[in-house]
């Protein structure tokens, strides 16, 4: 089975991605891989389409949403899927992916996970956070990842983080869902107050208990025997390349057997999309036992 996860689509109940209209062309790679006679498995995370907050980059809780998703498509009668899975992800869905990956073994034994593919992966999100404030982007995730964690984690939302007059505006933030390039412009539009009014302090990071939290939700080591595949643009405004490259070094570092996949002249948006066939190849050799590929050398 392969269990995709999907990047971001907001942070309240009717942003899940099951309910959006073109829910099926946002799995990146779905029709080569039901050809090629995997079972996809695509959870929306908890929140999203469920009466609760959406825990917004919250890594134990997406990853816990994915393999409960490869566990359900399990039980289905007549679907057809076993206990071999990977994992294949893009920006949130990259950060829910590797957390996959550090959690599957403990959370679901009776799985095995072969491999884990991610695009553009929100991995340091302390450097995530406060590299991208100054960007139209990064005060959108930011503001995402405040309002969330401040009802996830009761983390306090108060004057020694944010300007009073930038509550509003989070909160028309959060009531907006992310489906296509059009929902990127409305939130612009939205955002634009956030450029004379937002934080009252550098970044998240540069006070507590924001940068624990950032922290606890930035993807460690995976274990070295799961395999690791990570693409990246090199004109992403959101997740920049050498954050990216920075995390491979840490696996390399660890003993994984990573392939790394640069994309040349692709932001973040676009960058599951344009690696999906590289990512159905890789995914493939893993189910059929090759050797993974290591570009740690390079």
């Amino acid at each position: 089975m392969v269990a995709w996860a999907h990047p971001t689509s907001g942070v309240t109940p009717r942003c899940a991605p099951s309910l959006a209209i073109f829910f099926f062309q946002q799995v990146q790679g779905l029709r080569s891989f039901v050809e090629r006679g995997y079972v996809v498995a695509a959870t929306d995370y908890p929140g999203l389409g469920t009466p609760e907050t959406h825990p917004y980059l919250a890594g134990d809780s997406e990853a816990r949403a994915v393999i409960d998703s490869v566990r359900v498509a399990r039980t289905m009668s007549g679907a057809g899927g076993g206990d071999r899975f990977v994992v294949w992800g893009h920006s949130q869905g990259g950060q829910a992916a590797l957390f996959t990956g550090l959690v599957a073994q403990n959370y679901a034994p009776e799985l095995s996970l072969l491999g884990v593919a991610a695009a553009a992966p929100a991995t340091d999100l302390v450097t995530l956070m406060n590299d991208d404030i100054n960007t139209v982007g990064g005060k959108n995730i930011t503001a995402m990842t405040l309002w969330s964690w401040h009802r996830v984690y009761d983390a306090p939302l108060n004057n020694n983080i944010v300007d009073p007059r930038a509550l509003p505006v989070m909160d028309r933030l959060a009531s907006e869902c992310i489906e296509g390039p059009f929902d990127l412009f409305v939130r612009q539009k939205t955002e634009e107050p956030l450029q004379q009014y937002f934080l009252t302090v550098a970044g998240p990071a540069s006070i507590e208990p924001w940068r624990s939290l950032l922290q606890k939700n930035t993807p460690g080591t995976l274990p070295p025997e799961i395999p690791v595949f990570l693409a990246q643009g090199t004109v992403d405004q959101i997740i920049r390349p050498a954050v990216t490259r920075d995390y491979m070094s840490m696996l390399c570092k660890a003993g994984s057997n990573v392939k790394f996949v640069t994309l040349p002249d692709i932001g973040h948006g676009r960058a599951a999309q344009a690696s999906t066939m590289d990512a159905v190849n890789w995914i493939t050799n893993r189910f059929t036992g090759a050797p993974p590929p290591n570009d740690c050398a390079n």
